[in-house]
């Protein structure tokens, strides 16, 4: 026999039919009594619950609700309730059978207002949100790893750029890096018309301190003398580096060489002043420096290469004449610059 179907059953098979497909379950509930209508079979059974667990008023619905969601949901439902949004949506976690927390969503809307009796028919869609969830999860575990790797790299950058333009052991520019902003430095100064000058500075007798109390002894001083003109170029536009072995190297924009030379001193009666401290031996080791002042102008149109020379020779200079004490190179005659012009 053929099973005759009138236009509403018709119509609910190929909504369940829809549904179905869809993973949507149908509900409505009644706001002027609290109880649900019908629905949410479909997410009770995904839940684990029998059909007897399938609850009939709205607030056993929040008992089986996450604690932390019940808040937001209230406030969706109250606020499509007064009219504030058009449709009602929603978020939240339901407990299943073993206790597990389930994601779902509600899409609903109020379809029967009575202007005496308020709101009465309330009716939407749940779905599941897990799969979304679950997806978003290792979409956040992903970007976390990617982030702790992005500042594992940054790190690493940084690392790298540290070993390649400062020295370890006083944490100042090493030569090379020294060479580039030596350059730029020239190069600046030339073009604002700016003075520029450079000291060269060099440990006295350093080999008879590693000598007579071993090389980390040596070390000590070399970074002990580093501090200590750190300590002295602190109110000044400067570069401290590290030139190799026991020569210290500092640049000086904007200051001219009658300066530069008074800084130099005030640099070497420090040291000389001060000393090292040697913990291992607790005593304090006499240490002194050279320096060697230059300036642009002591070099007509030179480059940077051409101020450490000059530099070097004023350093040879201090060393030849007795070592701790401080020579400046001479400038160029005027007419020698011109001529170089």
């Amino acid at each position: 026999m053929h099973e005759f179907l009138t236009k509403q059953e018709l119509f609910e098979r190929r909504l369940d039919i829809a549904l179905e497909a869809s993973g949507l379950d149908l509900w409505e509930n009644d706001l002027s009594t609290g109880e649900v209508v019908f629905g949410l079979t479909k997410v009770f059974y995904q839940l684990g619950y029998t059909q007897q667990d399938v609850v009939a008023y709205v607030d056993d619905i929040y008992a089986l609700m996450h604690p932390d969601d019940i808040a937001a949901v209230k406030l969706a439902v109250e606020r499509h309730i007064d009219g504030q949004t058009l449709r009602y949506y929603s978020e939240f976690r339901l407990r299943n059978q073993t206790g597990e927390w389930v994601w779902f969503a509600n899409y609903g809307k109020i379809v029967d207002r009575d202007d005496h009796h308020g709101c009465n028919r309330f009716t939407g869609v749940c779905f599941s949100l897990e799969e979304q969830m679950r997806y978003k999860e290792e979409l956040n575990a992903l970007n976390a790893r990617l982030a702790a790797q992005n500042e594992q790299l940054e790190k690493m950058n940084q690392k790298l750029h540290r070993l390649a333009n400062y020295d370890p052991l006083t944490n100042t520019v090493n030569r090379r890096r020294l060479m580039e902003l030596g350059e730029e430095e020239v190069e600046r100064a030339r073009h604002f018309g700016e003075p520029l000058s450079f000291l060269l500075i060099d440990i006295d007798f350093f080999k008879i301190i590693n000598d007579t109390w071993g090389h980390l002894a040596g070390d000590q001083a070399i970074r002990a003398v580093a501090q200590r003109c750190e300590e002295e170029l602190k109110d000044h536009i400067a570069t401290l580096g590290r030139f190799g072995g026991e020569e210290f190297t500092v640049l000086l924009p904007s200051l001219p060489q009658a300066e530069a030379e008074v800084l130099a001193n005030q640099i070497c009666n420090f040291i000389d002043k001060e000393g090292v401290w040697l913990a291992e031996i607790g005593q304090i080791i006499p240490v002194t420096v050279s320096i060697g002042v230059a300036e642009l102008s002591c070099i007509g149109r030179g480059g940077f290469s051409e101020l450490i020379d000059a530099a070097d020779k004023a350093l040879y200079e201090a060393k030849r004449s007795g070592r701790n004490r401080v020579c400046r190179a001479p400038k160029m005659p005027l007419t020698s610059t011109f001529t170089a012009l």
